[in-house]
């Protein structure tokens, strides 16, 4: 077997959820084979809330199917006004929630609190980390079908608010209430069943990932001086990486998340656009444009870019990659590894160019600043 494939075996044997035996056992395969190649590695501890990751979405879900239908019945009897209120009060308290939670509930909650364990390796005094996460969860619900319901509550949210002021301003307008609500509903239901579960062995999610990283670490030259980060808890609100960013200055990073043996390499960002001399990415070699995270899809390198990272996530995949993630079918029977060491190899360049310009900056002594303090 190829390298690649050596490592998806040792890590995507079975399910692993956050803090399972499963979990650790792929975590020490990681250590060791840092550790071969001259890292330095430790075990950090962090201490989270299970509720966001497990239960924050569902609830979102449930309240926003609620909402929709209290503003369908406000409108359809005639009470624009109360269904405005509902619309605007209800989402602004709604998206206030939400943001809290996926911020900082996951760390701060008071209930169902947990440890979990991120993996760290430094060689030198990194300037560029190299990000995966270690766990994987299922759910009932695809990630793209999820995506699209939230963004499509979204939509709904916006147009229901429109036909409410509409209705304000004297249109009669209570016959599209029915219709209005049952879409709204519909795009809910989804958000609300998305339920974890730990029946997917997580092959391309995120097993993929870590096994690029381990590629790139050992396609990299001693001298490199990087770090890497096997998050755990990305699947529970990105806790791992939270906690992590909590504690480390703002640098820069390029986190993997799916490498399946199919479909296009995507560079994605969210908040900032990337510090130029995170990605020298030639496009002759293969490399895409950036592109913005979509909404409703959460990557460890959201937790980075929210504290000031500069942070791209690199993927590959197609459409029948995205209805495998979280599902069962997401195990190695659906995942050769042919692109892994492609992928690494592409990554394993960037690295080099990065240590060449750290070291140049060096060389004439120039301060290297990448985020705030």
């Amino acid at each position: 077997m190829s390298a690649a494939r050596d490592h998806l075996a040792a890590i995507a044997f079975a399910p692993r959820p956050a803090g399972s035996l499963v979990e650790q056992t792929a975590r020490n395969y990681c250590a060791a084979r840092l550790r071969a190649i001259g890292f330095d590695v430790e075990e950090r501890p962090f201490v989270y809330s299970t509720f966001p990751g497990k239960w924050g979405t569902p609830i979102s879900g449930l309240i926003a199917a609620l909402l929709f239908l209290s503003a369908g019945h406000f409108g359809a009897h005639g009470n624009p006004r109360a269904a405005l209120d509902v619309l605007v009060g209800g989402g602004a308290m709604l998206g206030a929630y939400a943001w809290w939670l996926s911020r900082w509930g996951v760390l701060d909650f008071p209930f169902a609190r947990v440890s979990g364990t991120n993996l760290v390796a430094t060689r030198g005094t990194p300037h560029l980390w190299l990000v995966a996460h270690l766990d994987s969860k299922s759910q009932p619900i695809p990630i793209g079908v999820r995506a699209t319901a939230i963004c499509g509550s979204i939509l709904y949210w916006i147009a229901a608010t429109v036909l409410a002021l509409a209705q304000v301003m004297g249109a009669k307008s209570t016959l599209f209430w029915l219709p209005m609500t049952a879409l709204g509903v519909l795009a809910a239901v989804p958000v609300a069943m998305s339920v974890v579960g730990a029946r997917s062995p997580g092959a391309l999610d995120d097993a993929s990932g870590v096994a690029t990283v381990l590629r790139v670490a050992e396609l990299s030259p001693a001298r490199a001086e990087i770090g890497v980060l096997l998050t755990s808890a990305e699947e529970l609100g990105l806790a791992g990486a939270r906690a992590w960013a909590r504690t480390e200055k703002p640098l820069i990073a390029i986190n993997v998340d799916g490498i399946d043996d199919v479909g296009d390499i995507r560079l994605i960002y969210s908040k900032q656009i990337p510090f130029p001399m995170l990605l020298p990415l030639p496009r002759d070699e293969g490399w895409p444009p950036l592109e913005r995270l979509p909404p409703g899809l959460l990557l460890d390198g959201v937790a980075l870019a929210d504290v000031g990272w500069h942070v791209v996530t690199v993927s590959k995949g197609s459409w029948s990659t995205i209805s495998r993630i979280h599902t069962p079918r997401d195990h190695l029977a659906h995942l050769r590894g042919n692109s892994i060491e492609d992928v690494a190899s592409m990554l394993s360049k960037v690295v080099i160019a990065q240590a060449r310009t750290l070291g140049r900056l060096r060389d004439y002594n120039i301060g290297i600043t990448t985020g705030p303090h």
